[in-house]
């Protein structure tokens, strides 16, 4: 917060960088002449970045697409081979076992019915 004040009392993590920003406005313009804010543009960058680290957001996710780039690109040493998959049973089982059954343990839901035929 640019009062100065965080949300625990004391000064606010991006209170320096305002002031920093503040400084530099002060120093490079005058009441006539705005021109000197160019020069405050890397101070009002860093404060900006303080408020919402969409720098390092962008740095953490190109870091993380290069490590998964980097996993993919590996094969796996504990790779299940075709052997170890069929072995479960889904792949080469027959019809009868890939059959569907209702669970045993969830009881069947019966439609309710009225007097004048209508559920």
């Amino acid at each position: 917060m640019s009062s100065g004040y965080g949300l625990a009392g004391g000064p606010s993590r991006c209170f320096p960088f305002w002031q920093e920003v503040l400084a530099c406005y002060v120093v490079n313009t005058t009441n006539e002449d705005a021109s000197g804010k160019k020069k405050c543009a890397p101070v009002l960058e860093d404060y900006y970045e303080c408020l919402h680290h969409k720098k390092e957001a962008a740095k953490v996710r190109a870091l993380q697409h290069a490590y998964r780039k980097a996993q993919s690109s590996q094969p796996r040493d504990d790779a299940p081979s075709a052997g170890q998959i069929r072995s479960l049973g889904l792949l080469d089982a027959g019809d009868e076992a890939k059959d569907m059954r209702e669970p045993k343990l969830v009881g069947k839901v019966m439609p309710r019915h009225t007097n004048d035929g209508v559920a």
